[in-house]
């Protein structure tokens, strides 16, 4: 059993390297999942995970497979569409969401027409699904930088962005900065997707920052502990998806991000707040 759990991180360097980008990934993931959850921004999470195709495929272009170039180009990308979108909904009649998700077809769409017409299927299935097992000392520094700088920004506007979470009307009207943490955490999970789509892909990236936050709602309540939860989800998730995929040969972002959505169909099912068992205990207490 030992060497079940542990031996591939003993005999293999890339297995280690792989753990510890999960690791980076779990410390950004968590609390920038549980703050899209809360601000019911899920699936503009989703579109923000594409914006950064565009921009990666034009670094692919100008460098190759080159980390920092498509980095750059990812993270340039992906602000330029919350940009974009931000502006399209404060001066038109059209809403957030709405306006995410029309750019977020036109970014996937561009992104995979310029690596595919510029590269070969190779390299397009290796920007849009990562490769964990490959990831270098770069990428590494990159993870745990962006997972730095998060959780450093987290503390100095935690409780503004919790205030406008729950009752952003009125810290308009005190202080006025909800513009402000709005934009600061947009520009956290640009950075956050960057990091996360050489290893998971930019198809692949956002499943580790949205399925263990969405699991954690039905286990815990407060904001910390539903951060606390979510990042121990996604690095148990990142750690059992490379055990599975080392011993039956599967690929390992897909086998990550399919662990973590074990977890979250198991937190519906058996979860003590408001998942399917504790509903039925509960209308079965009420009815006797």
């Amino acid at each position: 059993m030992i060497d079940l759990l542990i031996g591939p991180f003993a005999d293999f360097g890339f297995m280690r390297r792989a753990l510890v980008a999960c690791f980076s990934l779990s410390l950004g993931s968590g609390a920038i999942g549980v703050f899209l959850v809360l601000r019911r921004m899920s699936l503009i999470g989703d579109t923000m995970a594409h914006s950064v195709l565009p921009g990666a495929a034009v670094g692919f272009m100008v460098a190759g497979l080159s980390l920092p170039a498509m980095s750059l180009g990812g993270f340039v990308a992906g602000l330029l569409v919350a940009l974009a979108s931000g502006l399209v909904s404060r001066y038109t009649p059209l809403k957030e969401d709405a306006s995410f998700a029309s750019f977020f077809m036109i970014s996937l769409a561009v992104g995979v027409l310029l690596v595919s017409t510029h590269g070969s299927s190779v390299d397009l299935m290796h920007v849009l699904f990562g490769s964990i097992l490959a990831v270098d000392d770069t990428s590494l520094m990159l993870m745990a930088g962006v997972a730095t700088v998060t959780l450093l920004l987290f503390a100095v506007i935690f409780r503004g962005l919790v205030a406008e979470c729950f009752d952003p009307t009125y810290l308009r009207a005190v202080r006025d900065q909800g513009g402000v943490y709005h934009t600061v955490f947009l520009i956290l999970v640009v950075l956050n997707m960057v990091s996360g789509f050489q290893a998971l892909g930019t198809l692949m990236a956002v499943g580790l920052m949205m399925l263990p936050a969405t699991a954690a709602r039905f286990w815990v309540a407060e904001v910390w502990s539903l951060i606390a939860l979510a990042t121990g989800i996604a690095f148990l998730s990142g750690y059992a998806g490379l055990v599975l995929s080392y011993q039956y040969n599967l690929p390992s972002g897909p086998a990550i991000v399919l662990v973590a959505g074990a977890i979250y169909m198991l937190s519906v099912a058996a979860g003590p707040r408001g998942g399917i068992l504790a509903g039925l205990v509960r209308r079965r207490h009420l009815r006797s």
